[in-house]
């Protein structure tokens, strides 16, 4: 009677994958600090109040059918009004809304006091004067540890000549203003 031991290849194939060595925090900062993104407001509505938080982990999914997708903490206090939602408002802001991103970033319990917005078809609140803005249906909420992975159709779409506002290592820049790469 032979026994076999599954090489890390086999496990994988079997579903016993090997556990990964922990990377350390510091370089997993260090990678996420040199992506670029845009700055997006998240909202949806609690009942008659509008809420929202500061993403920079939105990303497009695919162009047909229209999918968007967002990645939302689950201690953020929009969290529980947006889990309940069936559609979020999602607004790229516009290269000199860096004061809506310093607001949207805190723990503020009104964040729209001092903000014109407008609701979309479904109610989603959508920041005024954004370089871009959408709303979308709810299809999936993906759970991981910390986050749920809000994933919609988009039903309202807008753009604007405007420069869009972006974040990377730490700061915020003029999307208008950016070089064209050298090939």
């Amino acid at each position: 009677m032979s026994t076999h031991t599954a090489t890390p290849a086999e496990e994988t194939h079997t579903g016993a994958a090997p556990a990964a060595p922990e990377v350390p925090e510091d370089q997993v900062k260090g990678l996420h600090r040199k992506f670029v993104t845009g700055v997006t407001i998240v909202t949806t509505m609690d009942g008659d109040r509008p809420r929202g938080l500061a993403v920079n982990a939105f990303s497009s999914i695919s162009l047909s059918p229209p999918l968007v997708m967002v990645c939302v903490q689950r201690t953020s206090s929009t969290y529980e009004p947006l889990f309940r939602s069936r559609h979020m408002g999602i607004s790229i802001l516009a290269s000199d809304q860096l004061p809506v991103a310093s607001v949207f970033a805190t723990k503020s319990s009104d964040k729209f006091a001092e903000l014109r917005w407008t609701p979309a078809a479904h109610g989603s609140p959508l920041i005024d004067h954004s370089a871009a803005t959408l709303e979308a249906r709810i299809e999936e909420r993906l759970q991981t540890t910390t986050h749920t992975i809000f994933v919609g159709r988009v039903v309202q779409a807008a753009h604007s000549d405007r420069p869009p506002l972006i974040y990377s290592a730490g700061g915020f820049y003029d999307g208008g203003r950016l070089d064209q790469a050298a090939s």
